[in-house]
């Protein structure tokens, strides 16, 4: 497992998703992680393949439905704003426009 950069936004979240996602449990931040495992790998993060049935964006959305009601859109959208923040200032540190 890799560790995210530190002193980039969201890097929090992607550490305990990768961690979480190691060591098999289902979190928000692993199904976030999972959410953008396609652009993270992209920017050589190592995230671990989990195969569902269910999309992990709805995943993640039910879970915070369940915890946070009429709650959960506001919330489940700003986590998705710390992960493309996250991959955004990668990408920028690796040198992509």
């Amino acid at each position: 497992m890799n560790k995210a950069t530190p002193l980039l936004p969201g890097a929090d979240l992607v550490d305990q998703g990768l961690t979480d996602l190691a060591q098999g449990r289902v979190s928000d931040a692993s199904l976030l992680v999972l959410i953008a495992a396609p652009r993270l790998q992209h920017l050589g993060v190592q995230v671990p393949e989990r195969s569902s049935q269910e999309p992990y964006e709805h995943q993640l959305y039910a879970r915070l439905e369940e915890r946070l009601g009429t709650g959960a859109h506001s919330h489940y959208n700003s986590l998705i704003r710390r992960i493309v923040s996250y991959a955004r200032s990668l990408e920028r540190e690796q040198g992509y426009h």
